[in-house]
């Protein structure tokens, strides 16, 4: 009897205590924390995680405590989980310093995942990063455009499809430092229409950009010369 006990004592679920008569009844057994168990390595959900513990961190000053299965058992698993998927789903520049920007901006967490959101702290990131980030980031997006076409990678701007590169603009591949520094990056805004000046317009603005590039001269030759010699 005793032995009986023990094991049935063993067949019991060990994230929600649910207790089985079988092994493989337990073994099929999927609740709701073990499958957030089970999604542990996912990418977003390792992304939910980290927003969980900066949020911590930040609203009251350390997460030193917080645990995975403190993350599992949180009323606010499945938004900190949305927003790590979402930061993999849009691919976004420089996920940290995009979970602490929402977090520090006190935007709602319900909000986080809304494409406003991370077109406001996009802008504002490629306006603050080092040249060297912003270079390093365009040649990797031509390298892979190379790759896909067969072309050189200095050529992205020159031979690339318009539409794809005025997206790549919007969506920071490209920066406003290369466009500007570059010969070929100058010609393309020249040949762009009015829809497409739209499109790229807040990662562009002249305006801003001409008071930057005075401000941070130094930066502005380095990204000339650098370009240049790479011959885009």
């Amino acid at each position: 009897m005793s032995d009986s006990t023990e094991s049935l004592s063993d067949l019991v679920c060990q994230h929600c205590g649910k207790q089985f008569r079988r092994p493989s009844s337990l073994f099929v057994h999927v609740c709701e924390p073990k499958k957030r168990f089970q999604e542990k390595n996912e990418k977003g959900v390792q992304l939910g995680m980290q927003a969980y513990l900066r949020f911590y961190e930040v609203t009251q000053g350390s997460a030193k405590t917080k645990t995975f299965e403190d993350f599992v058992r949180s009323p606010y698993y499945r938004a900190f989980v949305k927003f790590g998927r979402h930061i993999v789903a849009i691919n976004a520049i420089n996920p940290s310093r995009f979970i602490d920007w929402v977090i520090k901006q006190n935007k709602k967490i319900d909000f986080w995942c809304q494409e406003k959101v991370y077109n406001e702290y996009l802008t504002q990131y490629l306006q603050s990063e080092a040249v060297s980030d912003a270079l390093e980031r365009a040649v990797n997006y031509s390298i892979k455009w190379s790759e896909e076409t067969g072309s050189q990678p200095h050529d992205i701007l020159r031979c690339g499809n318009t539409n794809k590169l005025c997206f790549a603009v919007q969506t920071g591949r490209i920066s406003a430092w290369v466009l500007y520094a570059s010969a070929s990056g100058q010609d393309f805004i020249g040949s762009l229409n009015q829809d497409q000046l739209k499109i790229v317009w807040p990662q562009i603005n002249p305006e801003f950009w001409q008071h930057k590039f005075k401000d941070y001269a130094a930066d502005y030759l380095y990204a000339q010369e650098i370009l240049k010699q790479a011959e885009w």
